[in-house]
């Protein structure tokens, strides 16, 4: 690992402190944690930004829409 120095507002210093507490984590294994979710969910989201794109530069069809809701498996109410 390396050692990083960032600068947090006196407020969010404490928040995180509090949370780490909570969560019975020393304060960079919170840090670790926050920054390893915030980046997998943007990720996550250019992932599915990419799926907008491409589906609406190439639409399904009525057709296709079809053919696949008459091979779903529907569960039984």
């Amino acid at each position: 690992m390396e050692t990083v120095q960032i600068v947090l507002d006196k407020e969010l210093l404490q928040a995180t402190d509090r949370v780490a507490k909570q969560t019975k984590r020393n304060r960079s294994a919170l840090v670790r944690d926050a920054l390893r979710e915030h980046l997998r969910r943007i990720e996550i989201r250019a992932h599915e930004e990419q799926e907008r794109a491409a589906y609406k530069a190439h639409p399904q069809d009525l057709d296709e829409a079809r053919l696949w809701a008459s091979v779903a498996v529907w569960p039984e109410d």
